[in-house]
């Protein structure tokens, strides 16, 4: 690291837990983010900012005038642009060391593939079961661990499914893909502007703490807030033997970081 790099990033280098190798960890990285809005906003700033080498952004979608309640990466003058390609302009302004990739498209199954291969941490901050089924499949089949985030009205919540542990649930051992799930959206129902900061910002911090190899993860634990008493309640998740998605695969064999 040169002289601004030790500037920049002092006070993660100030902690015992980080210090310089953590840091260096972080530039050395690739994250992979699945969504470009009220998550994905904080996600990839606290990313970017702390200096995780190469951030992917995928998001079809472009910046509406409603997204500025909570979607705090992009920009009035950013209204009608693609959101990729307005958080990207928004990262290189707060740190230009970043490479940014900027994807303007829904994903499929195979562009998933290809994109979760080479990511060392992938963050789901979408909007829609389909896609967090078909992130969660790719993470599965490559091994990479996956931070999860949902948040509507009042009510948020966050995981780490981590596929280098065979011993850990995936996302569809907790939700499986063929059961009945009511699919709310924003739009119909809302959601409270800093409650999609709360969870971005946690889905940030697990995120990179995977990154650096720090203990204490979400794996295994699904932690769920309800805004309007600000309360916190946790459940332990089990891996399902008979999971649709992990169950019958063999499963990557490294210990987690």
């Amino acid at each position: 690291m040169n002289d601004e790099q030790l500037l920049r990033y002092s006070r993660h280098i100030l902690l015992d837990e980080i210090g310089v190798e953590g840091q260096q960890k972080l530039a050395d990285s690739h994250a992979l983010v699945i969504g470009a809005g009220g998550l994905g906003s904080p996600v990839a700033l606290y990313l970017a900012t702390a200096g995780v080498g190469r951030l992917t952004l995928v998001d079809h979608d472009t910046v509406d005038l409603t997204n500025l309640q909570r979607q705090i990466v992009h920009r009035l003058d950013a209204v009608g642009t693609p959101k990729v390609a307005s958080a990207a302009r928004t990262l290189a302004q707060l740190n230009p060391e970043v490479q940014v990739r900027a994807l303007q498209l829904r994903a499929n199954a195979a562009q998933l593939d290809e994109l979760v291969a080479t990511a060392d941490v992938v963050l789901d901050c979408s909007d829609n079961f389909a896609t967090r089924h078909a992130v969660n499949a790719a993470c599965v089949r490559h091994g990479r661990p996956l931070v999860a985030g949902a948040a509507i009205g009042f009510d948020g919540q966050i995981s780490v499914y981590d596929s280098r542990d065979g011993r850990q649930p995936c996302y569809a051992c907790l939700f499986p893909p063929d059961a009945a799930y009511e699919e709310v959206r924003c739009a119909t129902m809302g959601v409270f502007a800093p409650l999609v900061g709360i969870i971005g910002s946690m889905q940030a911090a697990e995120a990179l703490k995977l990154l650096m190899g720090l203990p204490g993860s979400l794996a295994g634990r699904l932690q769920m807030l309800d805004a309007r008493r600000m309360e916190w309640s946790e459940i332990q998740v089990q891996r399902d033997p008979g999971c649709s998605c992990c169950g019958g695969q063999s499963l990557a064999t490294d210990s987690p970081n």
